[in-house]
């Protein structure tokens, strides 16, 4: 079924999907469809620390991949 989002998926070595790519016009699409959180703060926002269980160090991984990109 197409939701007229074009997207890239990006997968990780072992062929695991990782992030998903799109165009900053769909993504602002997307925002007005569903709306944004208004007043989200850190203290807001904490709830949510450490619901993502991850294997290596979130900064180490963004560096990582950061440099994939020069």
């Amino acid at each position: 079924m197409d939701n007229g989002i074009h997207k890239k998926i990006v997968v990780d070595e072992n062929n695991e999907p990782v992030e998903v790519i799109i165009s900053y016009a769909e993504w602002e699409k997307i925002e007005r469809t569903i709306g944004t959180p208004e007043g989200a703060t850190r203290e807001t926002l904490a709830k949510y620390a450490g619901v993502l269980k991850v294997k290596e160090d979130p900064l180490d991984y963004q560096k990582k991949i950061r440099n994939e990109w020069q």
